[in-house]
């Protein structure tokens, strides 16, 4: 858990993700879409990444707990919260309020 919260207060949004997941392929792009630069996370490419994704789930994410998606130091949701976020517009003013785009 000291990890995930180290890792994920380092940069204004922070993406934990496998490499061969496609929403997680899904979300990194609509992210530099909006002009984000997240840091990613691989967690099959780090040793403790089983360790990292237990405690994601113990955080509130889902089943599979990628991608987890962090704006501002701050757990906001998987997927389905990111993309619900993104329709309704406030992923974007959460993504500026965290300065992580300028626009």
């Amino acid at each position: 858990m000291e990890r995930i919260r180290d890792l994920s207060s380092k940069k204004a949004a922070v993406i934990f993700t496998k490499s061969s997941c496609c929403m997680c392929h899904s979300i990194k792009t609509l992210f530099y879409e909006l002009g984000a630069s997240p840091a990613i996370h691989e967690l099959d490419k780090d040793p403790e990444g089983r360790e990292m994704e237990r405690a994601l789930r113990a955080l509130g994410s889902s089943n599979p707990a990628v991608p987890a998606v962090f704006v501002g130091g701050r757990y906001i949701g998987s997927s389905k919260d990111i993309i619900s976020f993104h329709v309704d517009g406030s992923l974007k003013q959460m993504l500026k309020d965290a300065k992580a785009i300028w626009l």
